[in-house]
């Protein structure tokens, strides 16, 4: 039996999250809805103007992938996590954070020198989130970072799709791809971001390697990944790259195909406050699902009953007792 359900590979970011008026984007000179990498001078300068110009919402441990295996481990599932922070205070923020969420780490044996990587998230009133990212020591994420006993003693490994914009992180995304097709483990992966599919999608190439077993995706994704111009048709094309997979389709819900069987499920009507983390609470109930031994249908419900309550707050996580009350919710409709 298998130490963990999950095994996460993903960046460490310490978001801070701002809300924020599509006018004060246009003067920043940033672009709506989609993630930036920025250096550490964009940073410190994009800060000082949003302390002065926007609101100061929420500030968290974050991360595409980190997000969504917090969410399963608090949901239930056994996960280890191997991402890279540095030997600083938001370091230690963060690696408290894991560990308050029941997420083993290498961060236990692993910190060095240098600056942790931050997220300023901007949130407008259409609920709408825009990334700006400095990756910081992260973006040094390497081979080293991969704890291969624990990733042999794992289901599934979840890689996450922002890895494609560093060259070393995105080798230790096809080191960790390889080690787990080897040993029969299964290799799931998120595209995480429009961007990645729309400016790195050589890289993200290099990631997915000749298929994973399940492929994380919204429409946007979808359709810039397949060149299809409809979502249907991109919908289709999506089993080229993936032998199962899963497309999150905003207020409609979400698709997914199980490599037999395609099963479309609605959305869940709510009022958006931040959609910023929807995607990775979708991903992260989905797969507590999945390692609970549901079916695809039963987990896709789940992700979008999580996912809709997620974004009628602000962050991209909830806090650990939300977890469980949602659960039940949600077992007490089945």
């Amino acid at each position: 039996m298998a130490q963990f359900d999950l095994y996460g590979l993903g960046n460490a970011l310490v978001d801070t999250e701002y809300h924020v008026s599509d006018d004060l984007l246009t003067a920043l000179g940033v672009e709506k809805g989609m993630m930036t990498l920025i250096d550490d001078a964009q940073l410190a300068a994009l800060e000082e103007e949003l302390r002065d110009r926007g609101e100061l919402k929420k500030q968290a441990s974050g991360g595409s992938a980190a997000n969504s295996l917090i969410a399963a481990a608090n949901f239930g599932s056994k996960v280890f996590y191997s991402c890279k922070v540095a030997d600083d205070e938001l370091g230690a923020f963060y690696h408290q954070d894991l560990v308050d969420s029941g997420v083993a780490t290498n961060l236990d044996q692993i910190r060095e020198p240098g600056t942790t990587g931050r997220c300023l998230v901007m949130v407008t009133d259409d609920a709408e989130r825009t990334m700006n990212t400095f990756l910081g020591i992260t973006g040094d994420l390497g081979a080293h970072e991969i704890d291969e006993a624990a990733l042999k003693a794992s289901n599934v490994l979840y890689i996450e799709g922002y890895l494609a914009s560093s060259d070393k992180a995105r080798e230790a995304a096809v080191r960790a791809h390889h080690i787990a097709k080897d040993a029969g483990i299964k290799v799931a992966l998120t595209f995480s971001d429009p961007a990645m599919v729309t400016y790195f999608k050589d890289q993200v190439s290099e990631m997915v390697g000749d298929g994973v077993d399940l492929l994380f995706c919204n429409e946007q994704e979808a359709m810039t990944w397949t060149g299809e111009e409809s979502i249907e048709g991109a919908l289709t094309a999506l089993s080229k790259t993936a032998t199962q997979w899963v497309c999150t389709r905003g207020k409609d819900g979400a698709s997914v195909f199980d490599g037999t069987h395609r099963f479309d499920v609605p959305g869940r009507v709510v009022t958006p406050v931040d959609t910023n983390g929807a995607g990775d609470m979708f991903a992260g109930a989905f797969l507590y699902g999945l390692s609970s031994g549901w079916d695809f249908e039963k987990s896709a419900r789940f992700g979008v009953h999580a996912s809709g309550y997620l974004i009628t707050q602000y962050g991209p996580r909830l806090g650990l007792a939300s977890h469980a009350v949602l659960l039940e919710e949600f077992e007490a409709t089945q």
